[in-house]
């Protein structure tokens, strides 16, 4: 016997598909989405990021000033440090799957895809 789907009304798959439109276009840059992949790895502060990654001050504050109003990332101040994580999970989701088909382990007699 066939299960019939869930039928999804089209105001709330609108509203889904702008969701993750916007979320994709966060994704969509590079300094973001490496920003982003290093603050899933761990809780950074600014000084952290700009060493590890090579993203230079101007380029970093605007691009964590983004993902801050949008409500991607958590700012939290401790004592000069200000440490970034990140706030909304289906983010977390999105990396981690991003994270698995691009970045593939290494270990031998694994071959990453190209």
């Amino acid at each position: 016997m066939k299960t019939r789907k869930a039928v999804i009304e089209p105001e709330a798959l609108r509203g889904a598909a702008t969701q993750a439109v916007n979320a994709l276009k966060l994704l969509a840059n590079r300094e973001r989405l490496l920003l982003l992949c290093q603050i899933a790895n761990s809780r950074s502060c600014v000084s952290e990021l700009e060493e590890s990654l090579d993203i230079h001050q101007p380029t970093l504050s605007q691009q964590l000033g983004v993902l801050r109003r949008d409500g991607i990332v958590n700012a939290e101040r401790d004592g000069k440090n200000v440490y970034y994580s990140i706030r909304d999970p289906r983010m977390l989701e999105i990396l981690e799957t991003l994270y698995r088909i691009y970045c593939p382990s290494k270990a031998p007699g694994k071959k990453g895809k190209h």
